[in-house]
């Protein structure tokens, strides 16, 4: 069984420089809130694959590979949503080499696993979770799920109100 890590102790692995080790980690995730609809991670906690390489001048290499289910409603139809992720991000840390190479996530060989979770993972959600591709949403008019009701769904269209005072004449 993996182990449970928030964070993780990057200086306990002890490596040299070029070495590498591949972990096998479970990262509690916290749920997300996306326009006012709550979203939670599915497995929780979430299976991840962490490559952790050693570089010269007590740099670190990162590699983190996960995937989550996200399940909540559907943004178009309301219907329950799992839209499923594949996750494959990495980190540097290198200290003194710059800004670009200092990680957020990396504080004194100390791994903010967690955080960098929740941030991957909110970097690959697209604008809209659904639950298919191809939702076609509620009706505008009446509300009704437009994935059931079909193409033939339709509404009267309403008469134009610049043509009311016409109507009242009763020609």
């Amino acid at each position: 069984m993996p182990a449970r890590a928030d964070s993780f102790d990057l200086a306990g692995l002890r490596l040299s420089a070029g070495e590498a080790r591949q972990l096998e980690l479970e990262v509690p995730l916290a749920p997300f809130e996306l326009a006012g609809e709550r979203y939670a991670p599915e497995p929780s906690p979430v299976p991840v694959r962490l490559d952790v390489t050693r570089t010269t001048q007590s740099g670190w290499s990162l590699r983190l590979r996960f995937e989550v289910a996200l399940a909540g409603p559907c943004m178009r139809c309301l219907e329950p949503a799992s839209p499923r992720f594949a996750i494959d991000a990495r980190e540097v840390e290198q200290p003194g080499a710059g800004e670009e190479l200092d990680s957020p996530y990396v504080a004194e060989q100390e791994l903010d696993l967690a955080a960098w979770a929740r941030d991957a993972l909110a970097l690959a959600l697209p604008a809209q979770l659904l639950c298919r591709p191809d939702c076609a949403g509620l009706c505008p008019v009446c509300g009704a799920d437009l994935n059931a009701a079909g193409p033939e769904h339709r509404h009267e269209a309403a008469p134009d109100p610049r043509w009311a005072k016409l109507r009242e004449l009763g020609l």
